[in-house]
């Protein structure tokens, strides 16, 4: 292919041989690899002349290796790398952005097609380098951008001591956020302790946070540490702190000004060196208006707040967390599924999901226990999901109408599935050619409409 401006071409197709441009790129996918994050490197001081074989390129151009991990959520696919010859002025964003996009459509497609593999990558672990860390949210899915903004945020505060107040709906995976934050900080290598306050009547949650010596009360028999002793060096999480007593509350205020706390029963103040975590699917504010919950208290945890947005709010998150959890409850329950049909993600994709993910991920493990047939349907899903807005037929419907919205979704998935090959479809559903084909007409599918590009 003949060279076209300033534009560089490899002549037809061959991997070029140059030792620098070769060990740019080992090195940029190795990064991409360990931190699955997006890497750019700058080829310096290289002899344009060396290239004369594979390409034609003006002199004093500077070459860059762009890497960019393939990935959908946190499943992990490739990578994808471009060697750029750049004249003038590099906009390494504009260029980034383009293998972003490039590699979310490899990744989407990669999912829609189920052509994932039953192993996982094999990760080349490398020494770590000087400076700081990238941040680890291997334990999160979502890459929408109320997530992304939320991780922005993550990275702020994971460094420090500050504590942080996570705020959310019911099953938006606060206790994920707080656990990132931890792994993420100074005090990874120490203990993460985690307390529900609502899971336990005042008197236990006292004696569960800040222990209590021996005879404190009847039954305490032994001396006991509280939650707060054994996260000494490491990092508290107090969920459902909106759930507290008022005189706990008092207490925690207490650890928050003084980092001190009594045991019950104990006469000697034990100092507290954790850093505190709090979250609550509570309107701390309006709890105060109502003399529940104390103002001086809520300050000192509000001191640096997260959101976590709701499933509705973030809909392109939902199928690459339903892929994970897909992962998760095939390997579990020994079930071999290979993918979700279409009418199926109409319906995930639809639904407002108030119980958030942990309501989804309820819904993708009874769908996983329920089909025998390799593929999540529609009809695998909880009722919730197969209202009328969900699965597209009108209220009202009778027993044709649900058995032709099911055939319909069988036809579709075949067809899917066999790349618009009719005798394929046919055999799949146990059909002869000329019924399967009365019936594509009848729901108005299109063999043509499922067939690649260039194959008929």
């Amino acid at each position: 292919v003949a060279p076209v401006g300033r534009e560089i071409r490899a002549t037809g197709g061959d991997r070029y041989q140059d030792a620098q441009v070769e060990d740019a790129i080992q090195i940029s996918l190795q990064e991409v690899l360990r931190t699955w994050k997006a890497k750019m490197l700058p080829i310096v001081s290289f002899d344009s002349t060396r290239f004369h074989g594979t390409f034609q390129i003006d002199r004093q151009l500077q070459l860059y290796c762009l890497s960019h991990p393939i990935k959908l959520g946190e499943r992990k696919m490739g990578t994808l790398t471009a060697v750029k010859v750049c004249h003038g002025n590099f906009e390494p964003k504009s260029e980034q952005a383009f293998l972003s996009i490039l590699s979310s459509m490899i990744a989407q497609a990669a999912m829609i097609n189920r052509f994932y593999p039953d192993h996982e990558l094999s990760v080349v672990n490398m020494p770590l380098t000087t400076g700081k860390m990238p941040f680890d949210r291997s334990n999160i899915v979502g890459n929408s951008k109320a997530m992304e903004n939320l991780y922005e945020l993550l990275q702020q505060v994971s460094g420090a001591e500050t504590t942080v107040l996570i705020s959310g709906e019911s099953g938006v995976g606060k206790e994920l956020i707080a656990d990132a934050l931890h792994r993420n900080s100074p005090r990874r290598g120490k203990p993460f302790v985690k307390v529900n306050c609502a899971a336990l009547p005042e008197m236990l949650l006292e004696s569960e946070l800040f222990g209590h010596e021996k005879g404190a009360f009847p039954g305490a028999h032994n001396a006991k540490k509280g939650r707060f002793e054994l996260a000494q060096g490491g990092t508290i999480f107090l969920d459902e702190i909106g759930d507290l007593s008022p005189a706990t509350q008092i207490k925690l205020l207490r650890v928050l000004q003084q980092r001190e706390f009594d045991r019950l029963g104990g006469l000697a103040p034990i100092k507290a060196d954790v850093r505190i975590i709090a979250a609550t699917n509570r309107d701390l504010e309006k709890l105060i208006d109502q003399n529940l919950f104390r103002q001086d208290l809520y300050y000192r945890l509000n001191v640096f707040p997260l959101n976590v947005p709701p499933l509705a709010e973030r809909k392109t998150d939902i199928m690459p967390i339903t892929d994970y959890f897909i992962e998760k409850y095939r390997k579990i329950h020994n079930k071999n599924i290979r993918r979700i049909s279409t009418p199926a993600i109409d319906m995930l994709t639809s639904y407002h999901w108030p119980g958030n993910v942990r309501e989804l991920e309820n819904c993708i493990e009874r769908a996983v226990l329920l089909t025998n047939e390799g593929v999540i349907r529609g009809h695998h899903l909880p009722p919730s999901l197969q209202i009328a807005e969900s699965a597209g037929v009108e209220s009202g419907q009778n027993l044709k109408t649900m058995l032709e919205s099911m055939e319909r979704e069988l036809i579709l998935d075949s067809l899917k599935s066999s790349k618009g090959n009719m005798a394929k479809a046919a055999r799949e559903l146990g059909l002869t050619e000329r019924v399967m084909g009365l019936r594509a007409r009848k729901y108005h599918l299109d063999p043509k409409n499922f067939r690649k590009p260039g194959h008929g």
